[in-house]
């Protein structure tokens, strides 16, 4: 098969063989050829340059990754339908695996792929001995062709031309120094195109400078002069099994600039086998893509971004239960740093039992590894050759490969977790068990968790997971509703705010009707460009997502282990904190003092009261109470069994009512929610209101007897809920038509807490029998 191709190479690193291979590929690009990049070794950073300069993806060719057979149908298969195929190569021309007699070299691929080889000096500070240099090179090998030499950082003139005339090699280009063509570097070498918003200028210089400095036909006419290739182009069809499900599982495959390294080839077999790869960002996706099956999370640079990584909690908290759910996941090096409990003491998914940070000395190795068990990906005594390059480490390590004697990584039947890299090209088998086990997996139901509420988890079950009170509306309450509707006037919220008055015995500058609390979170967000902004968890989401949505940067602070608040957890820059009080979902009832002891100057601290209605005597809250500062918000809808009717109020400093009142959308109050308002603040409503207080204590009484004489722990509530330590249980109350409330979506809750709403006994009975039948079987 014909392919024009060229090599280049260099004596050693530094030389500049990415200039020059990436400006080439550029300038040839610009020049109307089709082009493909190609780069000797593992090295994920160089394609990524060269992919932007030729517009395909970057490919490696690399004998010990892949085996020596599959090189030239690797370099067929990414040079299909190209005109010249440029191969950047891998330290100095001869320097391959230590120990091996250069195997996996530059010389071992131009010779594998009969390439001819253009060598790129770097001239600063030499001079004639440049061509002693470039004649030893040439002559090393016969086997090698090195037909021509690029100088590199040429200075002088007068040098240049002394060097030229030393040199028995064509003399292909001289391209001067440019300061604005330095790649900035870092721990593990070059930082990525994708972590630079200035890489496609860069690229675009390096292509105008080599057309201007070098011989394009020359190094064309190099390219022409390779032989054909025997052999045929790598087919991913030809190496994998397609599954016959008909379905196409979503491989979920971490992308963006935090994970930058990953072999196109992975994809391409992937999809091969019946899978749809769909990128997604760690640093800017909230959730896993859409019915993800199967997870790759390949390399990257997590250490440099950890900090933006952590703060993205919501994404980090769905990973972690699409993970422990089952869904098959692969991490490679900077995937296990993402999945393990904490990277340089920043919280990360906390999948793997381990927590990793910087190290003083970089590990780079190119082993051979053997399989120590039965994963996802392997069979035990399995052997696969693949690379490691990082500077972390692991406190605690795993047992998934024996390398070099020693065990590392972790593997179990749905997670394949090390720092190794493995070119699934060369082990395809490893691809088509990862692809049959995303086929077998139960699709992730990615759910935005701050978004996710007890509603959409009912669908036609007994419904314990909503918070609405479950027995009729006042009749009172029914017909202020039905009058308001006949109304054709639109709604004035100063009625809403004359009962509020007298309902809290405050002025009317200290009231704001609102359409239920999800509107006052909303104007709370808006209020003030937040710096510092606290979120007290676990809690009702809504005020915390209102907070992003907004563009401000939320800080969780997470309550003690009985998730009461420590006040000292609250960071003194903290200019705005949000707290519920009785807290959702925990029921726990914070003593007003506490809260009170959060004001400070220049601080607004916001009380979630929705659910203080369900407390006798409201004991605790602070919606009559008069500081500096303080904002109280509550809801009617639970506990008048209103939801379709938003209705709510604010109560707080007159300033900062003022304030909230001055962002609200006229008419966003709506008649139904006046109305509301207006019957439910008023003396027939308070008798009504306390009985339903007591009701909710008679049911909760019920409901936590049952979960004590059953063993299940249960947080003491003040709400008309409980948060128990279900576990497993709560899926098999699903399995049984009950739906409780998952709390996993709350931050600082995992997977084994559930909320579950308050019922009438008999209602309750049904749902403690369900849990007697899960403890006999």
């Amino acid at each position: 098969m014909s392919l024009p191709r060229l090599v280049v190479a260099a004596p050693s690193t530094g030389q500049g063989k990415t200039t020059i291979a990436t400006g080439l590929l550029a300038a040839l690009r610009a020049a109307g050829h089709e082009v493909s990049g190609h780069k000797v070794g593992p090295d994920y950073i160089d394609p990524g340059y060269h992919a932007l300069a030729s517009g395909r993806p970057g490919r490696n060719l690399d004998p010990h990754l892949v085996g020596e057979e599959r090189i030239v149908p690797l370099l067929l298969h990414g040079a299909a339908g190209a005109d010249v195929a440029v191969i950047e190569g891998v330290m100095g021309l001869f320097d391959g695996r230590l120990g091996t007699g250069g195997f996996s070299s530059t010389a071992h691929v131009a010779r594998l792929t009969a390439s001819p080889v253009v060598l790129v000096l770097d001239i600063a500070g030499q001079s004639r001995s440049v061509a002693a240099i470039a004649a030893g090179m040439a002559a090393y090998d016969p086997s090698i062709d090195v037909v021509g030499v690029v100088l590199n950082g040429a200075r002088s003139d007068r040098n240049t031309e002394e060097i030229r005339g030393a040199l028995d090699l064509p003399v292909i280009g001289m391209l001067p120094r440019d300061e604005q063509l330095a790649t900035p570097s870092r721990h593990l070498g070059l930082v990525t195109a994708a972590e630079r918003e200035e890489s496609v200028a860069m690229v675009a210089r390096l292509g105008e400078q080599v057309a201007k400095y070098l011989d394009l036909e020359a190094l064309l006419a190099v390219a022409r002069s390779a032989p054909d290739l025997e052999g045929e182009a790598w087919d991913p069809t030809a190496e994998i099994r397609r599954s016959t499900s008909g379905q196409r599982p979503v491989v979920a495959v971490a992308g963006g600039r935090a994970f930058t390294f990953r072999y196109p080839e992975t994809e391409e077999l992937l999809a091969a086998a019946g899978c749809q790869v769909v990128t997604f960002d760690p640093l800017l996706d909230r959730t896993l893509p859409a019915g993800t099956g199967g997870i790759y999370l390949g390399g990257g640079f997590p250490e440099v971004y950890a900090a933006e990584l952590a703060a993205n909690r919501p994404l980090l908290d769905d990973l972690a239960r699409a993970v422990r759910a089952g869904v098959p996941t692969v991490a490679e090096c900077a995937g296990l740093l993402y999945l393990a409990e904490t990277l340089d003491g920043v919280p990360m998914a906390g999948v793997l039992p381990t927590a990793a940070a910087m190290a003083q000395r970089l590990t780079l190795r190119y082993p051979t590894a053997t399989a120590t068990t039965d994963s996802l990906l392997t069979r035990v005594g399995e052997e696969v050759t693949g690379h490691e390059f990082h500077k972390t480490s692991v406190d605690r390590d795993g047992t998934a490969w024996d390398i070099d004697g020693h065990a590392t990584g972790f593997a179990i039947d749905t997670i394949h977790a090390s720092y190794l890299h493995v070119h699934w090209a060369g082990h395809p088998q490893l691809a088509q068990r990862f692809a049959d086990a995303a086929h077998a997996a139960t699709p992730h139901d990615s759910i935005d968790p701050l978004r996710h509420h007890g509603d959409t988890e009912v669908d036609g079950l007994l419904d314990f997971a909503v918070n609405v009170f479950p027995e009729p509306r006042p009749a009172w309450l029914d017909r202020a509703l039905h009058e308001s509707l006949e109304s054709a006037a639109y709604p004035d919220a100063r009625l809403a705010t004359t009962a509020l008055e007298r309902h809290l015995s405050r002025d009317g500058a200290d009231v704001l009707p609102t359409a239920g609390a999800a509107e006052a979170f909303t104007l709370v967000a808006r209020l003030r460009d937040w710096q510092h902004p606290v979120v007290v968890h676990p809690q009702f989401t809504e005020p915390h997502a209102a907070l992003e949505q907004a563009g401000h940067r939320v800080h969780p602070v997470v309550c003690r282990p009985d998730f009461t608040l420590d006040p000292d957890a609250v960071p003194d820059e903290a200019d705005l904190v949000v707290i519920g009080n009785p807290t959702n979902p925990t029921g726990v009832l914070h003593p007003a003092t506490v809260i009170e002891g959060l004001l400070r100057p220049g601080r607004v601290v916001v009380v979630d009261e929705a659910f203080m209605d369900a407390v006798p005597g409201e004991a605790e809250s602070l919606v009559r109470a008069r500081h500096d500062g303080l904002v109280v918000v509550r809801s009617l809808t639970k506990h008048w069994s209103i939801p379709g009717v938003r209705a709510g109020y604010v109560a707080g400093d007159p300033t900062l009512v003022r304030d909230l009142a001055r962002l609200q959308t006229p008419w966003s109050v709506a008649g139904t929610a006046v109305a509301a308002i207006v019957a439910c603040t008023s003396e027939d409503a308070a008798a009504e209101s306390e009985g339903r207080a007591r009701a909710i204590g008679r049911w909760r009484d019920h409901l936590v007897a049952g979960l004590g004489e059953r063993g299940i722990e249960h947080v003491p509530s003040s709400a008309p809920f409980v948060l128990a330590r279900l576990g497993a249980d709560r899926l098999f109350l699903r399995e049984q038509g009950i739906a409780v409330r998952r709390c996993d979506t709350f931050p600082g809750l995992d997977p084994t807490w559930a909320r579950i709403a308050v019922r009438p006994e008999p209602t309750t009975d049904l749902l403690l029998a369900a849990l007697d039948r899960r403890t006999r079987l």
